[in-house]
């Protein structure tokens, strides 16, 4: 039986972790040798984008009801076209709301934050993220079937073409539980939770008026723009760039702290991130302890410095 992949779109536009999904299903699908279908709902995207990383069938699912998301209506329509016993779901805000109510939907078991391609598929086990992102586990699911999620970032995006077919399933899934007042979607910015690089910074900034230097550094890196809890809450940035326990866990390649202690809440944001440089004037400040590289120094004056010598190396 195939291996179903939720494919999230934004708009119509297939995400990154979309890719990073339907990669991570062809890698389950190949040891199972079963292949895999993708599930998107209203789509505008081509499904070749799809095959490219191995999605051998795709099931765009077209409903008007389903324009604004409500996670139960999302579930409901995923169970209505999924009748594998894997699913996979990208770790997103939105997909993490749809798996479990599809598990309770389909009696399958859940696992969440999945770092690798599973160790066994009778029983499946897998390894994930645990304890705020501080430790591992080796799940095991028992039953009817599993939902997993994957942890964007963790497996990557690999490109394994096939050659696809496309379905068009028109339901009408009732979506009464959510009413869409308004949409307000950033602009211009790369997704916090997708980037490979996140320049992030705190109160060792000074002030708002400082945060030019930031993000100059994230321009020529590419990267995107992050903060701690305690610059969004007293307005110097706003509350989707703040990463942390209580915001955005995220884990990116290169994590770049810029005058952020490191109080043990904002290290459970960002401690899956590959690599972590921290640069503060303090040397006793906790950060320090995490981080794979760290610079005792001004912030004013090695931010501007770092970012003229990557700007010479680029040309």
């Amino acid at each position: 039986m195939a291996v179903f992949v939720y494919a999230e779109n934004i708009n119509g536009v297939y995400k990154k972790a979309a890719f990073e999904a339907v990669s991570y299903a062809k890698a389950v699908a190949d040891q199972a040798g079963e292949t895999v279908t993708a599930i998107s709902v209203n789509p505008t995207d081509s499904s070749d984008l799809l095959y490219k990383y191995g999605a051998t069938n795709v099931i765009n699912i077209k409903d008007e009801g389903l324009k604004s998301f409500s996670a139960k209506a999302y579930a409901q329509a995923v169970s209505e076209v999924a009748d594998g016993n894997i699913l996979v779901f990208p770790h997103t805000t939105d997909a993490s709301s749809v798996a479990p109510m599809l598990a309770v939907m389909k009696n399958f078991s859940l696992i969440t934050n999945v770092l690798e391609a599973p160790e066994s598929q009778s029983p499946f086990q897998v390894k994930r993220r645990a304890f705020s992102g501080k430790g591992f586990m080796h799940a095991k699911a028992e039953g009817n079937g599993v939902i997993i999620t994957v942890s964007q970032n963790a497996f990557g995006v690999k490109e394994n073409p096939v050659s696809g077919s496309e379905e068009v399933k028109n339901l009408s899934v009732a979506n009464e539980d959510t009413k869409v007042i308004s949409h307000e979607q950033s602009s211009g910015k790369l997704d916090l939770k997708e980037a490979e690089i996140v320049v992030s910074a705190g109160r060792g900034m000074k002030g708002p008026e400082n945060w030019g230097m930031v993000e100059d550094l994230a321009n020529v890196l590419g990267a995107a723009t992050a903060c701690s809890k305690p610059v969004s809450d007293i307005g110097w940035r706003g509350h989707n760039e703040h990463v942390g326990q209580t915001g955005k866990a995220i884990s990116p390649n290169l994590y770049i702290a810029i005058g952020i202690s490191g109080a043990i809440q904002h290290l459970a944001g960002v401690n899956s991130s590959k690599t972590i440089v921290v640069i503060n004037n303090d040397a006793e400040a906790p950060f320090f302890k995490s981080a794979d590289y760290g610079v005792v120094g001004d912030a004013f004056q090695i931010i501007p410095a770092l970012t003229e010598k990557i700007k010479a190396i680029r040309g």
